[in-house]
């Protein structure tokens, strides 16, 4: 069983779905709310754990409500909390999401206790970075807690993933302690200053950022599926078809189909299917954790499109 460890946010999501998304200064009448588990990082660990790896978390929730209830879920799941700490007087971070008909979405983050973790707190956890084959993160966490992670991870010999969300520009020393670089398209483009809209620019970016020192670069695509490149070959990927009813997860999954089997000594060839398959079903659900698929569920939808193909 594949073991990853997975630095990151944990949040409460307030989901909001509406007809329509509202423009500036508008309000959008008839919408319906749902509380959900969620951040980023909770939601690639829970996606990762669905898909079968053993996971554990470093991350920092407040000392209230809201924190024990994250920490509980992600417990429930099998999921190793002992690295998620608490911070008194700081409220667990949040998120405002707004969803339409078509699945797209506005997302809000308070980050709350997020901002609280340090390294100081990150680094009492150091054994869960050796007993890991893949250490996932974010940006929804300082950044030097990233670099530590990342930097400890490639010190000891372990995968590291980096998901550059939220959109930020990142210093090369940085993009170079990633083994994988996962940007969408929005991402690549603050990453690069180039505009990435289609499997074309998304190759030209994913050579920039590998010339600025990340080992991989996974650029995904939303609908248009995914480029992975290396500086000397790319790889395209194609979407696997449905219907979106929400996409707030489909990041998240995407990210921890691919530690997962990157930790399970799979290839990119191989990975990279898997999360894409976890991503395309969680877009056939509402809400970020309740939406993520379990091994069995990916295996049937592949099954099921290999059948098709036959």
């Amino acid at each position: 069983m594949p073991n990853v460890l997975v630095v990151g946010s944990l949040n409460t999501d307030f989901t909001v779905a509406l007809p329509r998304l509202p423009g500036p200064g508008e309000t959008v009448l008839g919408g319906t709310l749902a509380v959900d588990a969620g951040g980023k990082g909770a939601n690639q660990a829970a996606a990762a754990r669905r898909l079968g790896a053993e996971v554990r978390m470093i991350g920092c929730v407040g000392a209230d409500d809201g924190g024990h209830r994250l920490r509980q879920a992600l417990a429930d799941l099998g999921v190793g909390v002992d690295g998620v700490g608490s911070a008194p007087g700081v409220s667990t971070g949040a998120a405002l999401i707004l969803v339409d008909a078509r699945g797209q979405n506005q997302i809000g983050v308070a980050p709350g206790a997020n901002h609280a973790l340090t390294v100081e707190m990150a680094a009492g956890r150091e054994a869960d970075v050796r007993w890991a084959g893949a250490v996932l993160c974010q940006l929804e966490t300082p950044l030097p807690v990233v670099r530590w992670a990342l930097s400890t991870a490639r010190r000891h010999g372990v995968i590291t993933v980096l998901n550059p969300a939220p959109a930020a520009d990142l210093p090369d020393d940085l993009l170079a302690l990633a083994d994988y670089l996962t940007p969408n398209a929005g991402e690549a483009t603050a990453l690069t200053g180039m505009a990435v809209s289609d499997p074309d620019t998304a190759r030209e970016a994913a050579t920039r950022l590998v010339a600025r020192g990340a080992r991989h670069v996974i650029v995904t695509l939303g609908a248009q599926g995914a480029l992975a490149c290396d500086g000397a070959e790319a790889l395209y990927f194609p979407a696997f078809p449905v219907t979106a009813v929400d996409t707030t997860g489909a990041g998240d999954a995407f990210n921890g189909g691919l530690a997962t089997g990157l930790a399970a000594g799979g290839s990119v060839e191989q990975a990279v299917p898997l999360a894409s398959a976890a991503a395309a079903l969680a877009c056939t659900r509402p809400g970020a954790q309740a939406a993520l698929p379990d091994r069995q569920d990916v295996e049937r939808f592949l099954r099921a499109l290999r059948g098709r193909a036959d």
